[in-house]
């Protein structure tokens, strides 16, 4: 299903939707293929109400249809009414800019609409007695879907057979697991924990609850943006609304109290808003963020949200779980220590007990699939109930006839006896290994904490197996000051050594989640240590939180159910795509390939976006700065602004556009530091007031020394050049061959229409004094520009200081 024709299917079935007959198969076959025909033919087919990405039509429309093209329509139409035909130069630099805008962004969509579709939620259906997995979106009403751990219900349902533990908070906001079991409902958005069932699609497509829940925060919130787009959003809304009355009163002004014709008045006006607008800088950061978005998707990571690309860049502190982020996404039994008061004659063979133990659970984690694995001796007693591991409880039980039994983490099973057997846990736990509990349990199994006391009859040894890349990944963070903190359900201990292993820094520092209690135990906890065990899906959470409250930008992987709430709430959510779906549609950012190795070139990517749109948009500035006060400068002293649109547009293309893209799609390594509006204002601004007060002071010596307007003119366009070429290298540096192309090539390519094509872009001869005049205030712009970026380089390292004092001594530092 093509993405484009998503929202026009949505809108087509809904209106078309007409009754139809409902059915109840046997949970073992399903609907027939008639059946689903039928219900698909009648407009009951699960189809998203939220599409993922824009239509190309959308593309189009809205890289077509923006506030500044209709500006420069309404300047182009006034130029020629004007008869000013010359001054259309900036004409083919606009389509030029919309068709580069369009075709990026198309080709960015299909690339990421490829990988959406293979990344797409799937469903194990049971239709003609035929388990078939298919796309959530082919599902019909009534159809029978088999939901297990790791899964997200797409569409609200009734258990038909089966039990399982169901995590709702996404819905509810309340973090309980709730057993789910034949007639109960499932909701749409929520997760299966633990245990696996059949289940009779009852709502779907814009009926489910999710949907609706969909539809309304579609409704009300706008929607977040990174620091970056958020910054251009005002500057380009500031300049939208400053122009218009600047270009009436430079219009009024030049015609009624200059006394200038109508072309004269309106090419000077026409030039002065050109320059105000910041007409290619929203594309390039459109171009910069698409292509990189296709650059990730050849690496097999795919975006959600284009955001998280400036978001991981900015990251100081990377939450992490051990389990396939730091080890390998698989489990090995090493092997079992009999307990204590484990008797082989009373009890029978332990691998026998845990064999039947094994047979009886669905094998739905990666923790069972490795013990199944090795235990496969069995006595082929029948189960008489049995519950799923859950995240809360940390255990999962079977019962039979004559016992039951549990398995799961030592604290959790043994509660108040623990420090009776945990000098034995922790040894084997001091060498990395993760150490399970099984025991038999003298009380009734309800899936809720254990109260009676569990006897353990053995330690079961598991490890997984450290990624190779893992310690140069980990080194890499190191060296870019990201604070790694290994968020695991797992022993602190085992973690501690797994990360010491990995090359974690100050792994050593570990505590047990289980023992915080207050708020701030965790605040306290979180801000000093590196390794946390024990941690509940809620206590997650609140690392995350406090970790932002605390001023920190928060990266967090995860792989599993637990983990959803955590990458919710995270700045940057990365989830493997090796783990559960529920996590993969929660996060930002999925690796296709679930190799946290790849993350060093994501957080590159995103400061070579960042950094190369921070360099770009300050050349952009230059411009809109320097046009803006200028405009203000020929207002108060009522002259008539200097320049012409062709001559803006020969500048411009020159020594902002053309550069500006070579050096947004530069390699850039460099840590993202401050804030990107003022970083990139006080870059422009040291250049944007040597332009002003270079062609100001150039405007008022020309009409004291009464050199004509057109020598002016040229002499000012010269000018402004020179300024921009030396921002441009003062912006390349360290220069390296292909800057120095790019600046050679642009200062070759400006000579070039100067001289030859001199006529378009209004570039006349200069008379003797005009001459005398440029080569005066060209020798003066270097000292001019130099000095001003000293002086405001220091005030803002004042402003630094005094608001670091004042922030220290309010407590906010």
């Amino acid at each position: 299903m093509r993405k484009e024709n998503r929202l026009q299917m949505i809108e087509e079935r809904s209106n078309r939707r007409i009754p139809t007959t409902r059915y109840r198969p046997e949970y073992r076959k399903g609907l027939t293929n008639q059946q689903v025909q039928e219900h698909r033919l009648h407009g009951w087919s699960n189809i998203s109400v939220d599409p993922p990405a824009k239509t190309t039509k959308e593309i189009i429309h809205d890289n077509l249809f923006t506030y500044f093209n209709l500006i420069f329509l309404i300047l182009a139409i006034l130029l020629c009414i004007a008869g000013s035909f010359r001054n259309l130069t900036f004409l083919p630099v606009i389509i030029l800019n919309t068709l580069i805008g369009i075709v990026q962004e198309i080709r960015a969509k299909r690339v990421l609409d490829k990988l959406t579709m293979l990344n797409a939620p799937h469903a194990t259906v049971v239709r003609e007695g035929l388990e078939t997995v298919i796309d959530a979106e082919e599902l019909v009403l009534d159809d029978i879907v088999i939901f297990k751990a790791g899964n997200q219900v797409c569409a609200d349902a009734e258990v038909c057979a089966g039990e399982v533990q169901v995590d709702e908070s996404l819905l509810t906001g309340e973090s309980d697991e709730i057993t789910k079991r034949k007639g109960d409902s499932l909701m749409s958005g929520s997760f299966i924990v633990s245990g696996k069932c059949h289940a009779r699609l009852d709502k779907v497509g814009m009926d489910s609850y999710i949907s609706k829940l969909t539809l309304e925060a579609k409704a009300m919130q706008k929607g977040e943006q990174s620091e970056m787009i958020r910054s251009l959003d005002k500057l380009v809304k500031g300049v939208g609304i400053a122009i218009i009355p600047i270009g009436i009163i430079l219009f009024v002004q030049a015609l009624y109290f200059q006394k200038e014709g109508f072309q004269s008045s309106i090419t000077s006006m026409v030039a002065a808003v050109i320059g105000m607008i910041p007409e290619g800088l929203y594309l390039l950061t459109s171009v910069a963020l698409a292509v990189s978005s296709v650059r990730l998707a050849h690496k097999k990571v795919l975006l959600h949200d284009m955001k998280c690309i400036e978001t991981l860049a900015r990251v100081d502190v990377l939450c992490v779980d051990k389990t396939g982020t730091i080890t390998e996404n698989t489990m090995e039994v090493q092997r079992v220590i009999p307990a204590e008061g484990y008797d082989i004659e009373t009890m029978g063979l332990l691998d026998v007990m845990i064999g039947d133990f094994t047979s009886a659970m669905e094998n739905d984690n990666i923790t069972m699939e490795a013990m199944k694995s090795y235990f496969q001796s069995t006595s082929g007693k029948k189960p008489v109930s049995k519950t799923g591991f859950s995240s809360a409880t940390k255990y999962s039980s079977v019962t039979f006839e004559n016992a039951a039994y549990v398995l799961g983490a030592p604290e959790f099973v043994l509660r108040q006896h623990y420090e009776k057997y945990e000098d034995t846990i922790m040894e084997y736990a001091s060498k990395g290994t993760r150490v399970l509990v099984f025991g038999f349990y003298d009380g009734e199994i309800d899936g809720k904490a254990l109260k009676e006391e569990v006897v353990p009859l053995g330690y079961i040894l598991l490890e997984n197996p450290i990624r190779k890349e893992a310690e140069e990944t980990f080194q890499y963070f190191a060296e870019q000051g990201v604070e790694v903190k290994v968020i695991s359900g797992d022993n602190p201990v085992t973690v501690s050594e797994v990360a010491k292993r990995a090359g974690i820094a100050h792994a050593e520092n570990y505590v047990d989640a289980s023992s915080l209690k207050s708020d701030e135990d965790i605040r306290e906890a979180v801000l000093k240590n590196t390794v946390f065990g024990r941690v509940t899906p809620s206590q997650k959470r609140q690392f995350v939180q406090v970790l932002r409250d605390a001023g920190k930008t928060v990266a967090m992987t995860g792989d599993g159910v637990n983990d959803v709430l955590a990458l919710r709430d995270a700045d940057c959510s990365i989830a493997m795509a090796s783990g559960s779906e529920a996590a993969a549609q929660a996060s930002q950012l999925v690796l296709l390939e679930s190799d946290f190795s790849c993350m060093p070139q994501v957080v590159m990517e995103g400061r070579r976006v960042v950094n190369n749109i921070q360099r770009s948009a300050s050349l952009f500035l230059v411009k809109n700065i320097f046009s803006f006060l200028l405009s203000l400068f020929s207002a108060v002293f009522m002259i008539t602004y200097p320049l012409e649109p062709s001559q803006v547009s020969l500048i411009s293309m020159f020594t902002i556009g053309i550069p500006a893209f070579f050096l947004a799609l530069e390699p850039n390594k460099n840590i993202i530091k401050g804030h990107f509006l003022t970083n990139v204002f006080l870059k422009a601004l040291p250049a944007a007031l040597t332009d002003v007060l270079a062609v100001g002071a150039l405007v008022v010596f020309g009409l004291t020394f009464d050199v004509s307007s057109t020598d002016i003119s040229t002499a000012a366009t010269m000018l402004l050049a020179i300024v921009g070429f030396m921002i441009l290298y003062k912006i390349s540096a360290p220069m390296n061959i292909l800057r120095v192309v790019v600046v050679a090539g642009n200062i070759i390519g400006l000579l070039f229409c100067s001289i030859f094509l001199n006529d378009l872009f209004a570039i006349t001869s200069m008379s003797t004094k005009c001459v005398m005049l440029f080569i005066v205030f060209s020798i003066a712009t270097e000292p001019v520009l130099r000095y001003l970026t000293s002086f405001l380089g220091k005030l803002r390292l004042y402003y630094v200081r005094l608001r670091g004092r004042s922030e220290e001594s309010t407590g906010t530092y």
